[in-house]
């Protein structure tokens, strides 16, 4: 048997940043998508789920190619050099990139056009192409493009004095072959027609279910495409073809030179809309001729061309789910459970006061957080609240109660991050709001995104004031927290409230904070402080102790992490780490990584909680937080991590972790070439590690 000191010299011998043992991140995201589309095919997933399903991995593949592939070619194109941990050249992750997305596209529409539309129509809802429009519907759908869909378009029949237009970001647009002469007597062969984002993309067949039949619903493009000749009179349309084209989507702001950082964000919103083109989507039939005219006019190459057989946006399938009321083919309801100290609690500040409180989402309420923010706000002991905002919604409860507390005199700061990802638009707003109500609104620091999710009530008691926290690893959004899991605390520690006063007032003076007392912080302290604790547990296991990690998060890609993981894995530690997305750690490589095992839980929820847990010989460790493991979380933005120190809170949180760890439905496993294996029960009965933190819910 080798011993741990024999294992640590072999490391020495063995290069740990080999491309070998690294896995691309954007091949491991294109993977993650997969496992989406997994369940979108899976019998047990209710019908209108598995829609559901195809249709975000529709949304998650054009941000990818917006954003992801879109920084490639930019790359690319301004002749950058170097390589990928992995080992590849732009181009040879472009190449690869390409060659994965298209079979995980074909794969999409395969199982969209092949087991999901005839599962619907054996349910009784038939979801209709141009093709399959019979007479029965025919006139009433004529009748709806006459009156909803005809006046808002406008055709551009294309000649030297009409260039080819702008074509905004992924909208939906028709290429149309024409034959025969214009009002003017010329020849006119193409013409383009853009649908307006205003009309819905999915319709009901107009009185095709009032007799109690089928439910029938059709596609716009399929009305556009039947009826667009009326566009056309006197002219012969002879064929007509959808396209869209996705666009860089990632907003360039120069930080360090705007005045006013919301007025260039919002300049830069407009420009969104048009940004470089990455890829063309056209109907598989879209004659050869039309789509290298199209690859032309977006200056595009043959690999950036997608032609699909269906609607040229499967996005559109999310607004089926939403049109059919047909709770047979959806997950069960349920109804998230309230934490037991705050059950017949009319005063929250009293239950924290007594003991921290645990949230676990969306197993438990959101409520909680928003009574806790409308109490402050009509607190008269309340001085004062301070909260960082990253994705909140448009329409945010949480900013209401926020509005009630300014107005009614208390000092309010919020934290906006304007540059949150396609939310930006929406916390502009939020922040005019806010603004106008006597708010004190900042911005976060220059070059750092606010990720950290942190409330702070500042409240007088006796004479004295006492500090109300509330930390946790997602948004402050209501809906979200019904779909996505995350951990959050209230505590009235006062080490901890202490280090919340000293981070607001880093974020709104930029001053220096003296050390932190229990917090660990991007980008200071959190990155240091993982790797000296996956160092420890490496020491216990060459000391012969025991030794184990776990750790829980949405992204794995950080080198010097993995190095550490890779090195604790030789040393003996036991690494069980749960990750949804991408990871670039190689698992299972004898003599590298043979003690770590990577598992990706799907399902029902989206896994969005990050904790992380160190045996460290028996005195255990347990953080959540705000970062995944990522460079950019560690050392571009403002992120937060947490101890949970109450005993039974913290094995509360380490049962979860074990529950994760034992799902044999849900689970996908990594293996060392990089391909996910979907685990399955063998002797052991089936077990869903949602459906069991479900049912557990309300013991808290």
């Amino acid at each position: 048997m080798v011993s741990a000191t024999e294992r640590a010299s072999n490391m020495d011998d063995i290069n740990l940043r080999a491309p070998a043992y690294y896995i691309n991140r954007e091949l491991s995201f294109l993977e993650f998508n997969q496992r989406v589309v997994d369940l979108a095919r899976d019998p047990a997933v209710p019908l209108l789920e598995r829609v559901r399903f195809l249709s975000i991995a529709s949304s998650n593949l054009d941000e990818f190619f917006e954003i992801r592939v879109a920084g490639l070619k930019e790359r690319q194109e301004h002749g950058a050099s170097g390589s990928s941990p992995d080992g590849r050249s732009i181009a040879e992750q472009l190449a690869a990139i390409h060659a994965r997305a298209r079979a995980l596209v074909a794969l999409q529409y395969r199982i969209l056009n092949d087991e999901l539309t005839p599962a619907l129509v054996d349910a009784g809802i038939h979801l209709l192409n141009s093709k399959k429009i019979a007479r029965a519907e025919s006139a009433a759908l004529e009748r709806y493009f006459q009156q909803e869909v005809e006046p808002v378009l406008s055709p551009l029949g294309l000649d030297p004095a009409r260039p080819f237009p702008r074509i905004q970001n992924k909208s939906l647009n028709f290429i149309v072959k024409l034959d025969g002469t214009d009002a003017f007597g010329r020849d006119t062969n193409l013409a383009i027609v853009q649908v307006p984002r205003s009309l819905p993309r999915v319709v009901r067949v107009p009185g095709a279910d009032g007799d109690g039949g089928p439910l029938k619903l059709v596609y716009l493009s399929a009305i556009v495409q039947r009826y667009i000749g009326k566009l056309f009179e006197g002219m012969s349309v002879e064929g007509c073809w959808q396209f869209r084209v996705t666009r860089n989507s990632d907003l360039f702001v120069d930080e360090e030179e705007v005045d006013d950082l919301r007025r260039a964000v919002e300049g830069e919103l407009a420009e969104r809309r048009y940004g470089d083109e990455v890829r063309l989507e056209t109907s598989h039939d879209c004659p050869a001729d039309l789509t290298q005219f199209l690859l032309g006019q977006f200056q595009l190459g043959p690999n950036d061309l997608y032609q699909v057989h269906g609607p040229v946006n499967l996005n559109r399938l999310a607004a089926v789910y939403d049109l059919v009321d047909r709770a047979d083919l959806k997950y069960p309801p349920f109804t998230p459970g309230i934490p037991g100290r705050f059950v017949g609690h009319a005063d929250l500040f009293a239950a924290i006061r007594d003991k921290d409180v645990l949230l676990h989402h969306p197993f438990q309420s959101f409520a909680p957080i928003l009574d806790f923010v409308r109490q402050a706000a009509r607190d008269p002991h309340v001085l004062a609240i301070k909260q960082t905002l990253y994705r909140s919604g448009s329409d945010s409860a949480v900013v209401d109660a926020l509005v009630e507390a300014a107005k009614a005199g208390k000092d309010v700061t919020v934290i906006i991050e304007l540059m949150a990802r396609f939310d930006e638009e929406a916390n502009i707003s939020l922040a005019a709001r806010l603004q106008e109500a006597g708010a004190h609104v900042m911005y976060g620091v220059v070059g750092y995104k606010t990720h950290a999710k942190l409330i702070l009530v500042v409240r007088r008691e006796e004479g004295q004031l006492r500090r109300y926290c509330h930390v946790g690893t997602g948004n402050y959004h209501a809906r979200t927290a019904r779909a996505y899991t995350d951990y959050g605390l209230f505590t009235c520690d006062d080490a901890i409230g202490q280090d919340l006063h000293d981070l607001f007032l880093q974020l709104t003076s930029l001053t220096r904070t003296p050390k932190l007392r229990k917090l660990l912080q991007s980008p200071f302290t959190l990155h240091e402080a993982l790797m000296q604790r996956i160092a420890r547990e490496a020491a216990h296991a060459r000391a012969g102790r025991p030794a184990r990690l776990i750790a829980k998060m949405n992204a794995l890609i950080e080198p010097r992490i993995i190095e550490a993981l890779y090195q604790a894995s030789n040393a003996g530690v036991e690494i069980d780490l749960i990750v949804r997305g991408i990871c670039a750690l190689t698992p299972g490589v004898p003599g590298v990584s043979e003690r770590i095992r990577v598992r990706s839980i799907m399902g029902r929820f989206l896994e969005h909680s990050r904790v992380y847990y160190f045996h460290n010989d028996g005195d255990e460790e347990l953080w959540c937080a705000s970062a995944d493991w990522m460079e950019r979380n560690f050392f571009r933005r403002v992120e937060v991590a947490f101890p949970v120190e109450r005993g039974k809170l913290r094995e509360r949180i380490v049962r979860d972790l074990e529950t994760w760890l034992a799902d044999n439905t849900n689970a996908w496993l990594l293996q060392a070439d990089g391909a996910y294996r979907r685990s399955v029960p063998g002797a052991e009965p089936p077990f869903s590690a949602q459906q069991a933190l479900l049912e557990r819910h309300a013991e808290f």
